[in-house]
C-alpha cells in the first residue's frame, strides 16, 4: 500500500536537499501530486499478473497464433526511478482457452507499474500467459525508450531496446521466433 503522507514529506526533503523552496507557489502542492502519481504509478506492486487473466473462454483455436500488437506502456526504471515506455506485443497458441484481450493488456498493466527491468517485464509477462491461458506456446517482445539513457548519462534520444521472452513451441525451434518476429513487423 502506498504511503502518500511518507512520499509527500520525503518529496519536501528532496525539493530542500537541491536547493528549492518548497513553500513557493509553484512548487507548494507538488509533495501531494508526486504522491497520487506514485498511487497510480506502482498501482502493480504486490499484485500477480495471473489475476488479470481469471477469465477465460472454452474455445478451440487451432488455426495458429494469436497477436496483440502495439500495446503501449510506461514502467520506471527500478535503478533510476525514471520512466521507460514503449510498445508490448503478445503472441500465444491457445490450446483450449482464450482470453478476451483486455486482459492481456491488463496483464501488462499489472507487471509495469512497478519498479522494473524492461527483461524482467518480459519475462513475467510471458510467464503469466503461458500458465493463465495454459497456452501452448507464448513469445512476448518489448520494444521501448529508457529516458535513464536519453536524459543523463549516455544521453542517446531515440536509442530503443528490444527484449523477448519465448516459451512452448516458441522456444524448442517447432514454430520460428524468426516467424513471429516477421508477423509483428508484417503486420
Amino acid at each position: 500500500m502506498i504511503q502518500e503522507a511518507q512520499i509527500s514529506q520525503s518529496v519536501v526533503a528532496i525539493l530542500e536537499a537541491i536547493g528549492e523552496n518548497p513553500a513557493r507557489e509553484g512548487l507548494r502542492d507538488t509533495p501531494k501530486r508526486v504522491a497520487s502519481l506514485y498511487q497510480e504509478i506502482f498501482a502493480g506492486i504486490g499484485l500477480d499478473p495471473l489475476e488479470a487473466l481469471t477469465i477465460t473462454f472454452d474455445e478451440k483455436h487451432d488455426e495458429g497464433t494469436i497477436i496483440l500488437r502495439d500495446l503501449s506502456f510506461y514502467s520506471m526504471c527500478e535503478h533510476h526511478l525514471l520512466p521507460f515506455y514503449g510498445m508490448a506485443h503478445i503472441g500465444y497458441i491457445p490450446t483450449n482457452r482464450i482470453c478476451g484481450v483486455s486482459k492481456l493488456a491488463r496483464a501488462l498493466d499489472l507487471v509495469a507499474k512497478r519498479p522494473q527491468l524492461q527483461e524482467r517485464m518480459t519475462a513475467q509477462l510471458a510467464d503469466a500467459v503461458y500458465r493463465g491461458l495454459d497456452a501452448d506456446g507464448v513469445a512476448v517482445v518489448i520494444d521501448a525508450e529508457h529516458l535513464c539513457m536519453t536524459m543523463r548519462g549516455v544521453r542517446k534520444p531515440g536509442s530503443r531496446i528490444v527484449t523477448t521472452a519465448i516459451r512452448g513451441p516458441f522456444a524448442n525451434g517447432e514454430i520460428g521466433s524468426r516467424d513471429f518476429l516477421s508477423m509483428l513487423q508484417n503486420g
